[in-house]
């Protein structure tokens, strides 16, 4: 699966993400639970990535924020017993 470019202006300059679009769906549907547009999401997870790309800091935050409101659906790391 590709990843699939998007732009956004964060602060004034012009920056743009690569993702997938199951990562996309995710995002999108994390805004509009959040009440905030895909833009200011992003610039929400922008301000407070560390020195993480923009896309890696984006699939970060994301995995964070479904593992906080879905806990039961956590990964155990492949566990096979």
């Amino acid at each position: 699966m590709r990843p699939v470019k998007r732009s956004f202006n964060i602060k004034g300059h012009r920056t743009s993400i690569s993702l997938e679009a199951p990562f996309w769906d995710a995002l999108k549907q994390a805004a509009e639970t959040e009440g905030l547009s895909l833009a200011k999401l992003v610039e929400t997870i922008d301000a407070t990535r560390d020195a993480d790309g923009l896309s890696s800091a984006v699939r970060i935050w994301l995995l964070h924020y479904y593992r906080s409101t879905n806990p039961s659906q956590h990964y155990d790391g492949g566990s096979r017993d």
